[in-house]
């Protein structure tokens, strides 16, 4: 194929959070400063460290953010409890419950009971029932963040085969949906898929989204296809063999560097949509 573009998803985020600036500034001086919750159950370190970047990516931008560190024990009824108090919490205008939380607690209750103008993430049913039918203010942040990378690179998806691999309800599904409310044609496979090495042949775009690494291989790349590897698993590695695939594919995002960044840009793009909609 040769000289496949590499997209630049720590650029992209740059973007986002340039054009964040002047419209935070703006609410400042309206009297309102952007505020994110975030909600930490128990002491899952890589969890620990997601929400500090989330804390000082919104300082960075002159957002105020609350962190809510719960502890191993906590219960379902004590953590709703949480929410619903920062579901009342005037000043507060996102919520971001981290990902994964103990096993004693339904989390998809604690997802739930996020209200919907607070959920920044994207979690709720009720947001993913939105993004499916095409009017979601806040999709899931990690599929909205690969929407972004494929607009700023002027990517075309009307017409064009995309195959999503994974399909779990904050990143796989919601990146279907939105794919197809994009005019692509979409074919999502997950564990049960049968001979999926063919499956994603076909695609124009892969979208790579397994918690398996180097799970994509090279000889799975239709020439030229347009790879977006939301996977990041230990040692830095995505979910797709990106030195095999970069002899075949016309684009690809590299891990780290490519949709990770992303992700937490959409959280604080969210966050301050939500300030905003709170003035209008």
């Amino acid at each position: 194929m040769g000289n496949p573009i590499i997209l630049d998803g720590k650029h992209v985020s740059n973007e986002v959070r340039q054009s964040l600036k002047p419209r935070v500034d703006a609410l400042i001086n309206k009297g309102i400063t952007p505020k994110l919750a975030t909600i930490l159950v128990g002491n899952d370190s890589s969890s620990e460290t997601y929400v500090k970047m989330k804390g000082n990516a919104c300082a960075k931008l002159g957002m105020l953010s609350e962190r809510i560190h719960l502890p191993e024990e906590t219960t379902t009824d004590e953590l709703l409890q949480e929410i619903r108090r920062l579901n009342e919490d005037e000043n507060v205008h996102g919520i971001l419950l981290q990902h994964p939380v103990p096993s004693q607690i339904d989390e998809r209750r604690a997802f739930d009971e996020i209200a919907i103008e607070k959920d920044v993430d994207g979690v709720t049913t009720q947001g993913f029932g939105q993004i499916a039918f095409d009017f979601a203010r806040f999709p899931s942040c990690t599929p909205a963040g690969i929407l972004e990378i494929i607009d700023y690179y002027n990517i075309p998806i009307e017409g064009k085969h995309a195959v999503v691999i994974g399909r779990s309800p904050i990143l796989g599904k919601p990146v279907a949906m939105m794919l197809l409310n994009r005019n692509a044609t979409v074919t999502i496979c997950h564990s049960k898929t049968e001979d999926i090495a063919d499956v994603v042949r076909k695609a124009d775009i892969v979208v790579a989204a397994v918690g398996k690494p180097k799970f994509v291989q090279g000889d799975w790349i239709k020439e030229g296809a347009i790879i977006l590897d939301a996977g990041y698993n230990k040692g830095n590695i995505g979910d797709v063999d990106y030195d095999a695939c970069l002899e075949k594919c016309g684009a690809i995002t590299p891990v780290p560097g490519g949709v990770g960044p992303l992700t937490i840009a959409m959280l604080l793009k969210h966050t301050v949509i939500a300030a905003e909609n709170k003035i209008k």
